[in-house]
């Protein structure tokens, strides 16, 4: 079994719902969870909010937040990540923001500077990372970290219901 269809089965047998907030990845990351037979059980709801005004609309995220930090931010992240957890009513929010190019990035935030957030049960962490490649392949880069740290979740907290 996959990495992705073991965290699907695992999620299901415990009947957690995740809700997805993605902007540089588009939708990658719902696709890769529902190109797994019985994603619907787990998979409650996905957003592309690629604007700062969909952050802003969709997701709650603070234009203060957005104006001091920019959207490719930890602070960002996170509060996508509560955002969508909060809008879809589930105990899991993910949420990835980042540059991935080829342009649009700066000496102070470079193309491959991703965030991925992960909210559970009220409690939004979020990490950094700097991928390389072309924009294709930090794309993917960023889906399979997420990937990770949603599995992640579940190994750390098997007693979790």
């Amino acid at each position: 079994m996959d990495k992705t269809a073991e965290i699907v089965a695992t999620l299901a047998a415990k009947g957690l719902k995740v809700a997805i907030a993605e902007s540089l990845t588009g939708g990658a990351i719902a696709a890769a969870l529902v190109s797994v037979a019985g994603a619907s059980a787990v998979l409650d709801e996905a957003m592309i909010t690629y604007s700062n005004a969909a952050k802003v609309a969709r997701l709650g995220v603070l234009q203060t937040t957005l104006d001091t930090y920019g959207a490719v931010s930890p602070q960002t992240a996170q509060e996508m990540a509560a955002g969508i957890a909060r809008t879809a009513n589930a105990r899991i929010g993910l949420a990835t923001t980042g540059i991935a190019g080829p342009g649009g990035g700066t000496p102070q935030k470079p193309v491959g500077l991703v965030y991925i957030a992960l909210h559970v049960d009220g409690n939004t962490t979020a990490r950094k990372f700097n991928f390389y490649g072309d924009r294709q392949a930090i794309i993917n880069q960023t889906v399979f970290q997420s990937l990770q740290l949603l599995g992640g979740f579940y190994d750390c907290n098997r007693k979790t219901n």
